[in-house]
């Protein structure tokens, strides 16, 4: 499938390596507050200068994060992140195991974003927002091949959004605001054989 967003991806060994929650949290805060040193960091993340030093050179191993060479001193090192975002390989059981362990720190770390957000943004929400806002839950029959399909023309359709971020202040419309989309993909088992079928 094609990476419209530019997203870093990892594979097994850069999934255990963001799979730590000091690491995720510097990289979420590179992604969404820009270019910063480990000083810098480090009141954000909760770890020491050298600790944060650490995680940040371990974070560049994987490509992750990279020098922001124009704001460097020679005093100062600062660090961005390589990318607005991640996706992760999953092509055998190591990448499943790693892919599972990223998937339970995000969760930890994101905490219950719907539930926050019901609480402290709904109330609030202009009712043509709120008539666009909540669950979409959908069931249909697919290959994986088609499966793959409907993911790529999902992504295709919000890439253009997706990169507004980056854009000039005088590019992005008035009114447009941050939205986030949370899709869960859940495949079915297949059938064991024999299962469902005659007695």
């Amino acid at each position: 499938m094609a990476n419209r967003y530019g997203d870093i991806e990892l594979d097994a060994h850069g999934m255990r390596a963001l799979a730590h929650p000091t690491r995720l949290a510097i990289l979420t805060r590179l992604q969404q507050e820009g270019p910063q040193t480990a000083t810098g960091l480090s009141q954000h993340v909760e770890a020491s200068p050298s600790v944060t030093s650490w995680h940040l050179r371990h974070l560049a191993k994987y490509g992750l994060v990279r020098d922001a060479e124009a704001l460097g001193n020679g005093r100062e090192r600062w660090w961005q992140a390589a990318s607005r975002g991640f996706r992760v390989v999953v092509d055998d059981e190591a990448g499943r195991q790693a892919a599972r362990a990223l998937r339970d720190t995000l969760d930890e770390a994101e905490g219950d974003q719907v539930g926050t957000w019901r609480r402290e943004v709904e109330p609030h929400l202009e009712l043509e927002w709120l008539a666009l806002s909540g669950l979409s839950n959908t069931t249909f029959l697919a290959t994986r091949e088609e499966l793959e399909q409907v993911e790529d023309a999902i992504e295709e359709l919000l890439a253009p959004y997706v990169l507004r971020k980056d854009a000039p202040a005088d590019e992005i419309p008035d009114g447009a605001r941050l939205v986030r989309i949370r899709r869960h993909v859940l495949p079915a088992a297949a059938e064991q054989d024999g299962e469902n079928g005659p007695a």
